[in-house]
């Protein structure tokens, strides 16, 4: 049995869950999240705690034990909380601009690129070179966060480019002229 999907997931005061079936949906301060678990796992309330537990002791049903359990812990952390990646420009010219939902990156190619943010997402930048993402969807925020980090990745020889901040990038040593 998972060690992860042994553990009770703590409700906040001011979150509500709304089970029904194999469909889940969290409410809190923040906004409402719905998700689909998988019919080998079930979940049950019992005060201010849920509970996740497999169906039986299949391979598969193990697998997503505690997976569904970080799932649901993240749409619970999510709807309460929040979360945020910050994203860290560097390289000489390079900036970034947000305009409502919109995003313009100039990092070194002929045309600036404009990314729009999906739903639930809000975009900020601090300084020209910093870009702040907030959202209530932790995967929503984490593939957006490595689609702008796609853009212009960090190189190794000058570490110009896009990287998650206290991201450490190994340099490398350029050629030695003779």
């Amino acid at each position: 049995m998972s060690r992860i999907g042994k553990r009770p997931i703590p409700i906040p005061s001011k979150v509500t869950i709304d089970i029904k079936g194999q469909h889940i949906t969290v409410k809190g301060p923040k906004g409402t999240l719905e998700r689909e678990i998988s019919n080998l796992i079930q979940v049950s309330q019992q005060g201010d705690t849920l509970e996740v537990v497999p169906e039986n002791n299949s391979r598969t049903a193990r697998q997503r034990h505690g997976l569904s359990r970080t799932l649901i812990a993240n749409m619970v952390e999510g709807v309460s909380k929040g979360f945020e990646k910050r994203l860290q420009i560097q390289g000489v010219g390079y900036r970034a601009q947000a305009q409502g939902r919109k995003l313009t990156l100039n990092v070194g190619y002929s045309k600036p690129v404009e990314m729009d943010m999906p739903e639930g997402i809000q975009v900020a930048v601090e300084k020209n070179t910093e870009v702040i993402l907030s959202g209530i969807d932790k995967e929503v925020v984490g593939n957006t966060a490595a689609r702008i980090r796609a853009v212009r990745p960090p190189e190794p020889y000058k570490g110009k480019g896009i990287r998650y901040l206290g991201e450490m990038v190994r340099r490398k040593a350029g050629k030695t002229g003779k």
